[in-house]
């Protein structure tokens, strides 16, 4: 009787486990832990998941597998926090059409249709994010349609968290951007400003966001009681601050103001002791966004130099858009912008940014790294990359860029007795690295896997490349002439032929491929492939193609059939 009474007692216990939705234990087992806190690397450590939470951190020697565990096998691989991006705009798309102020191409590419193609690619924006092991982002301004956003990604498991505000309160207000919900509001009197601080207070956004323009002929002081309203109604609503104030002195105002974040660097001057005092007086935390001016001056001038995370993890088709204007004849190009596609000056990283950074590293003040994500030539996700070479260029170590990466990102979201460490009780949020990031920041790079809330996912579960995506990957290596990017869309035994139907290939092989167009990129600098129409049928693209920028003025129009097996181009037919 007691026996029937233990079993009935045991049934019951299992049943009552079952049915109260405990979450199962996943268990990471071997890996080698980067830690973000100052402890150093763990090898061969064990860390549990049970629902969203990290439950347990330390070596495989000091704890069994606990009985029923998911095992995930770790070993010869790294793992690191989930990665934040702590300064992204989803109203932009990357592209070249999505900033008319800065270049305006509405005769071509209406803003309307823009911002449609960008509520439409969320979800494709959203995995990219994680794709690249970027499980948080912090979006720093767009219009109220922002905090709708917020709310998709909240309801679907394969997005990164999103913290938002709404429209930039600005002391200038562009007339491209003006829309029915503007990204941007110009505010004119201080009580305008404690309106619209209200008025998004409605939303529960995380923070508010001033964009402190000072333009020709006004000083940083003449915006100064907007500023000082804008913090004094935000700190009602206990809301942090952030500006936009990329010149030494309006930074220094700004601060002095009571702003919480600076979310770009000081690009004008190099910053003083002064200064630097200031923020960590204040416990400012520090934006740098190196890559955002660069990356306007690459496309404007049509000087475009792309990272191979670049070429492989963006969007193809916003990527595609950056070489457009070549397709455009220089009468239609707006005066202002003319100039630089005539006689294009060099680009490079801006030498002061790179040293601010550095200064402010070193003086211990809170960094976050971000990107300005959504700029044009500053593609969603895939543009960390460059970001992270960039830190390591001012001088940070791929630890401190890390950190910069975690810790402060969750900082800025804050959160950061949750996010940016592994540790009991933190979320589940971690990347698994198929090589060392302290060896090679670039590493990041090489994911594994990536755990959002406890859930993991595969790269190829969240982005998977159509013929069509991996087609117009590899024209974007041949507009940008880089043959790094070009060969690996190709079967290591890929053929070219002339013409349907014939049967031997006047091109095979990468070998062939490396040496015909090696010396076509060098000797064409102004190569441009241009898509007039595309077909699409089972495994099979067909391009109706218009090649220009060749020698002697040459324009070639042809037909391209591309044949892709297994994630690769295997054969391609071209007919003039």
């Amino acid at each position: 009787m007691k026996s029937k009474l233990l079993h009935c007692l045991l049934l019951f216990l299992v049943l009552a486990a079952v049915s109260s939705g405990q979450p199962k234990t996943l268990a990471l087992v071997g890996g080698t832990l980067v830690n973000t806190d100052g402890s150093g690397v763990m090898a061969d450590s064990l860390i549990l998941i049970q629902g969203n939470r990290i439950t347990h951190v330390g070596l495989v020697e000091e704890m069994e597998v606990p009985k029923g565990a998911e095992v995930i096998r770790t070993a010869g691989k790294w793992i690191i926090p989930g990665l934040i991006d702590a300064h992204i705009h989803f109203f932009q798309s990357g592209g070249l059409y999505t900033r008319p102020d800065v270049i305006d191409l509405r005769g071509r590419f209406s803003y309307e249709k823009e911002m449609a193609l960008i509520d439409a690619r969320l979800q494709d924006t959203f995995a990219r994010y994680l794709r690249c092991g970027i499980t948080s982002v912090a979006d720093m301004g767009g219009p109220f349609w922002n905090f709708k956003v917020r709310d998709r990604a909240r309801a679907n498991p394969a997005a990164p968290r999103v913290a938002v505000t709404g429209p930039l309160v600005s002391t200038y207000q562009p007339k491209a951007l003006t829309t029915e919900d503007p990204p941007i509001l110009k505010v004119h009197t201080p009580d305008e400003a404690r309106a619209l601080v209200r008025r998004q207070v409605e939303k529960k956004p995380d923070y508010i966001k001033i964009w402190y323009i000072v333009r020709k002929g006004e000083k940083a002081d003449d915006h100064l009681p907007i500023i000082r309203a804008v913090v004094d109604e935000s700190q009602k609503s206990d809301l942090p601050v952030i500006v936009h104030a990329t010149e030494l002195e309006t930074a220094r105002r700004a601060v002095e103001a009571g702003c919480d974040v600076l979310v770009h660097s000081v690009f004008d001057k190099e910053v003083d002791d002064a200064f630097l005092d200031l923020l960590k007086k204040r416990n400012v935390l520090y934006i740098p966004t190196l890559m955002v001016m660069e990356s306007y001056q690459e496309v404007l001038s049509q000087q475009i130099s792309l990272t191979p995370f670049e070429h492989t993890y963006a969007n193809p088709y916003i990527l595609k858009t950056l070489f457009e204007l070549r397709e455009i004849p220089l009468a239609n190009i707006p005066e202002r912008r003319r100039g630089a596609l005539q006689n294009p000056k060099p680009v490079g990283e801006s030498t002061v940014a790179l040293a601010n950074l550095k200064r402010v590293q070193e003086a211990g003040i809170p960094v976050a790294m971000g990107t300005d994500a959504g700029n044009i030539g500053t593609l969603h996700a895939a543009c960390i990359y460059r970001e992270f070479e960039l830190m390591q260029k001012a001088g940070l170590s791929p630890l401190e860029i890390l950190v910069a990466s975690t810790v402060g990102g969750a900082r800025m979201m804050g959160m950061e007795k949750e996010l940016g460490r592994i540790r009991p009780g933190f979320l589940a949020d971690l990347v698994v690295l198929n090589a060392d990031p302290l060896k090679d920041i670039r590493n990041t790079g090489q994911i594994h896997s990536v755990f959002k809330d406890g859930r993991m996912f595969r790269p190829i579960d969240l982005v998977e490349e159509s013929p069509a995506d991996l087609v117009q990957r590899q024209v974007n290596a041949y507009n940008a002439r880089d043959l790094e990017a070009f060969l690996p869309t190709f079967d290591p035994e890929a053929r070219l032929y002339r013409n349907i139907g014939d049967t031997r290939p006047f091109c095979t092989g990468r070998a062939g491929l490396r040496k015909r167009y090696s010396e076509f990129f060098a000797r064409t600098p102004k190569l441009h492939c241009e898509i007039k129409d595309r077909i699409l049928q089972g495994n099979y693209v067909i391009d109706q193609e218009e090649v220009t920028g060749l020698e002697g003025g040459r324009v070639i129009r042809a037909v391209a059939v591309y044949e892709v097996k297994a994630g690769k181009i295997t054969r391609v037919w071209f007919m003039r």
